[in-house]
């Protein structure tokens, strides 16, 4: 079971459904090389990367220089942390490619989006800017079931989790889960409803159409989770995950009504079981949120690389990286001081420095 946002499945349907494409801002220039492949966009703008470098965009202007277009090595609107190619990719070949797509598209440099720690290694001698980030990561340690995961916990927290999901039940909410086929296409709809109606009542258009989740379910079906919840007959609220042999990955998540705690039942604490169930190492439950410390997910650092072509520019966002990347560890650690496990458990989680596609030592 392949990681699935690096397949043909996944980026495919980005792009034949319009969400990668050049009218979107993502414009494919992707390369190959025999059977090695890597995503690669030309991005006139950075909606959608979840690595934010507006501001040097806003320095290239001031100095009158373009900053987009630029090219990007990511997962259109998926901060996922992961293989970020295809195949066998010599090092060397690969520069040669980007720096070549680099210089005929007029960019002004470089990015590469959450790779996994594999692909940093195999990058390590090219000039690269590293820069980091605090993400929020769960891992399996062997759990039973998730009583044991709680059994980890100090006592209030651990009563905390309780009462939370104790209400979603006292609401007469009942939630379900369902993978592949079982997700029918009223399932589907009732989804798609959800996910977009957590752009629109902020004003804002989602990302992805109904046809990019229905062209998922095609192609990546067996990898897909869609969690329910309903009060009675009428269903509620929806959160969709994909998975692979290692790990479950929350993306999309939506509801038609509030309930108290059914957020953290819907998208974190079923998550967490499936996770059990399926001994699955690690569950991402998607970018920001410190409500998620409390509830057991780790802050964790994840990373991307950077070449910008103007050499000034280049040193300049080093420089930057490297004080912002101060500031990060010191907001990991202080973090870590407030997970709730109790204190002979603290050894055994405070490992977690960094996501490299395995559970940290």
């Amino acid at each position: 079971m392949r990681f699935p946002f690096l397949t043909d499945a996944f980026l495919g349907a980005l792009e034949d459904t319009g969400a990668a494409t050049p009218a979107r801002g993502w414009t494919p220039s992707h390369l190959e090389h025999g059977d090695a492949f890597l995503p690669l966009y030309a991005r006139d703008g950075s909606r959608g990367e979840y690595v934010f470098d507006f501001a040097w965009a806003d320095a290239y202007q001031r100095h009158g220089l373009p900053y987009y277009p630029k090219l990007v090595t990511a997962i259109p609107f998926t901060p996922v942390v992961g293989p970020r190619w295809r195949g066998e990719w010599r090092a060397d070949d690969l520069w040669r490619g980007v720096r070549e797509r680099v210089r005929e598209q007029g960019a002004s440099g470089w990015h590469l989006l959450f790779p996994d720690r594999p692909a940093r290694e195999a990058l390590a001698e090219l000039p690269l800017i590293e820069r980091q980030a605090c993400h929020f990561r769960w891992f399996n340690r062997d759990y039973a079931d998730f009583e044991a995961f709680l059994a980890t916990f100090n006592s209030r927290k651990r009563k905390s989790v309780r009462r939370e999901r104790r209400r979603v039940a006292e609401q007469g909410l009942t939630v379900e889960r369902l993978t592949g086929a079982d997700i029918g296409p009223r399932s589907w709809r009732f989804f798609y409803h959800c996910y977009a109606n957590t752009y629109l009542v902020r004003g804002q258009l989602p990302y992805l159409s109904e046809a990019f989740f229905l062209r998922l379910a095609e192609r990546l079906g067996d990898q897909l989770l869609l969690v329910l919840a309903r009060h009675g007959d009428e269903p509620v609220a929806a959160g969709l995950y994909l998975f692979d042999e290692r790990a479950l990955y929350g993306r999309y998540w939506g509801s038609v009504r509030e309930y108290d705690a059914l957020h953290f039942e819907v998208c974190y604490y079923q998550g967490i079981e499936f996770a059990i169930e399926r001994c699955l190492a690690e569950f991402d439950p998607g970018v920001q949120g410190e409500h998620k410390i409390l509830r057991g997910f780790e802050p964790v650092l994840t990373y991307s690389l950077h070449w910008l072509a103007e050499p000034a520019f280049h040193e300049a966002v080093a420089d930057f990286c490297q004080r912002e990347a101060r500031q990060v560890l010191a907001y990991r650690d202080e973090a870590r001081t407030l997970l709730p496990y109790r204190v002979d458990q603290a050894g055994s989680v405070t490992g977690a420095g960094s996501v490299d596609g395995a559970s940290p030592s």
